[in-house]
């Protein structure tokens, strides 16, 4: 599968300090991306010189969503929230734990979006340009 139009290449991921194999690589940066065309209206896609800042944002929400992506799995595998061995009581995360975690990362992505590209102009129009002009 070709992962074309990458806003971080994987050499400049390595660079950065990143862990990751090639293939979780691509497909986390496919998803940054995506994060990141929904809230800056495309304006980057197909960009042969994406911003340092566009960069660095899809840098930390790899990391983000991987982070998130392994606490995820972590819940789903082992859904036992807190454990007591002297009385034997097992408390479960609930649904409704998991709903906020999901919304606490959208949060989040968020928060990374607007702390990079916030402000940023590329081609004469700010990135998170959306037609108000207050955010």
């Amino acid at each position: 599968m070709e992962f074309e139009g990458q806003y971080l290449t994987y050499q400049e991921y390595k660079g950065l300090g990143g862990t990751l194999d090639l293939m979780p690589f691509n497909l986390l940066e496919f998803e940054a991306r995506r994060q990141i065309d929904i809230r800056t209206q495309s304006r980057l896609k197909d960009s042969e010189n994406v911003p340092q800042e566009a960069k660095l944002c899809d840098n930390n929400l790899i990391n983000s969503i991987m982070k998130y992506a392994e606490n995820k799995l972590k819940t789903e595998s082992n859904d036992i929230k807190s454990e007591n061995t002297d009385g034997y009581s097992v408390s479960k995360i609930t649904p409704d734990m998991i709903k906020d975690i999901v919304e606490s990362h959208q949060s989040d992505i968020n928060d990374i979006i607007r702390a990079y590209l916030l402000g940023v102009v590329y081609n004469g129009e700010h990135l998170m340009y959306c037609g108000v002009d207050k955010w």
